[in-house]
């Protein structure tokens, strides 16, 4: 079994360094790279997303890391939500809207089966050593994720 020793190899934060790239290309230039209050919250949020992932990676516990991971989640809604602002100000056409919103909803959907997983690790969710997570089993949960379906129910 292969497992994730760095948060580098974790998928979810791949994908959020993904969108953090985006946005600041895309608020690197025009009128958005003007608009400072909107242009570095929205850089903010993005960081966070990453950065909790791999903050909650060196948490020492599942339980802990499913906490950053929700946290992380919440920060991809703020970007999705600030990106309607960027679209209303005429800052971003509608398609860049729809591309990185599609972006943020892909790494919504990675975070969300990561959380599900770590949930299903152990009955308690507790491991007395760090975890060891399996990139194979990984890669199965994602399979449905590449279509934009998730739900919560799923097991």
């Amino acid at each position: 079994m292969s497992s994730i020793k760095r948060f580098e190899e974790v998928r979810a934060w791949q994908k959020a360094r993904e969108l953090v790239n985006s946005v600041y290309e895309i608020t690197g230039s025009g009128k958005f790279s003007k608009d400072f209050g909107l242009r570095d919250q929205i850089r903010r949020a993005t960081g966070s997303v990453m950065h909790n992932i791999a903050e909650g990676f060196d948490s020492g516990s599942d339980p802990e890391f499913r906490r950053f991971l929700r946290i992380s989640s919440r920060s991809v809604s703020e970007v999705q939500s600030q990106l309607y602002t960027a679209l209303d100000q005429g800052y971003i056409t509608k398609e860049q809207f729809e591309t990185l919103y599609e972006q943020a909803e892909t790494a919504k959907a990675f975070i969300r089966k990561f959380i599900l997983y770590l949930s299903k690790l152990k009955p308690n969710g507790v491991h007395e050593e760090p975890a060891s997570y399996d990139v194979t089993r990984e890669d199965e949960l994602t399979d449905d994720v590449g279509r934009g379906t998730w739900d919560e129910n799923d097991n």
